[in-house]
Order: C-alpha cells, then sequence, then structure tokens
C-alpha cells in the first residue's frame, strides 16, 4: 500500500473548488485533511494569493509515478498551464513523500524526486502539513526530522505568510 502526503494548491479561478476537486477525486483514499490557509505566492513572481492544503492519503494500487500519474491528472482536469516556473496556476498537486507500508519512497528521478526537494523550506507546506498530522516528519539530508522542527527553523515572516482560513474542504 501507498500512502501519501499531498500538498494542493491553486490562485487562479475558483480556487477552494479546485482544491476541492482534488479531495473529492480521491474518495475514500483521503485518511486526513488540514484546514484551508491562504498565502502569499512563493518564488518571486507576482501574482495573486494562493490556498493551500495538505491531504493524507492511502491507495494499495499506486506507487510513486502512479501518485504522480494521478496529481497530473487533476491539474490537467483544471486546465494547469505550465507556462512559467512558480507562475499563476488553477492547481498545483506536489508529492510531498510516499510510503510503501513502513518504507520511504525514495527518488532522484528529475520527474519525481521523492520526498520532495524543497518542501522544508515552504511554510506553505508545512503548517497544512501539521495541522493534517501533529507527528509528521520529512525526510531532509537523509534523516527524518520532525515537520514542528522544520517550522521552528523558517523565517518567522514565512511562517505568518500562512494564514488560516474559515474555508474548508469536505471529504
Amino acid at each position: 500500500m501507498a500512502s501519501v502526503v499531498l500538498s494542493i494548491g491553486s490562485n487562479l479561478g475558483d480556487r477552494l473548488a479546485q482544491l476541492q476537486s482534488v479531495v473529492s477525486g480521491l474518495g475514500d483514499a483521503v485518511r486526513a485533511i488540514s484546514p484551508v490557509y491562504e498565502t502569499d505566492a512563493w518564488g518571486g513572481v507576482e501574482q495573486g494569493p494562493f490556498l493551500n492544503a495538505v491531504l493524507l492519503a492511502d491507495d494499495p494500487v499506486l506507487d510513486g509515478p502512479g501518485w504522480l500519474r494521478r496529481a497530473h491528472e487533476f491539474e490537467n482536469a483544471a486546465d494547469r498551464v505550465r507556462e512559467q516556473r512558480w507562475g499563476p496556476r488553477t492547481l498545483d498537486v506536489d508529492i510531498v513523500s510516499c510510503h510503501d507500508g513502513e518504507v520511504e519512497v525514495r527518488s532522484a528521478d528529475p520527474t519525481l524526486t521523492l520526498p520532495h526537494p524543497l518542501a522544508h523550506q515552504r511554510a506553505f507546506v508545512l503548517v497544512p502539513w501539521l495541522a493534517a498530522d501533529p507527528d509528521a516528519a520529512l525526510t531532509v539530508d537523509g534523516r527524518p526530522v520532525p515537520v514542528t522542527d522544520l517550522l521552528a527553523v523558517l523565517d518567522a515572516g514565512e511562517r505568518n505568510g500562512v494564514r488560516r482560513t474559515d474555508l474548508a474542504l469536505v471529504p
């Protein structure tokens, strides 16, 4: 069985509906859903704020590449356009980490790097993930690090830029 941590975000169109499409599309595979947060865009491209959330999901037939295919299916269904790195998007679905049972799936493939190589630097991933799983840990430099510790070393401005909303995703 493969379990996954997905970071989902949207800053174009009906942002909440785009996020909800992933939750609805995964159906019973979803184990946990974080609250929805609004965050300023990351990466230096001028654009509107994102809605972000983290999902924990299990699927006995998906491995890392299978989860990547699913992520791309959701993005394609939302008419995601990849014109500019870190640019605005209808839907972004990133695989943060993946486990096959108790074993962490690791990949250095440029198409699918696991665990996500930048997740430990992104408060918009860590804050929702911690809300969905208070015991979360992410492998960084070959060792598991509690998400609470990763979040603590981020700049306060980065952490404070992740604002919880009253919006919710429905399983």
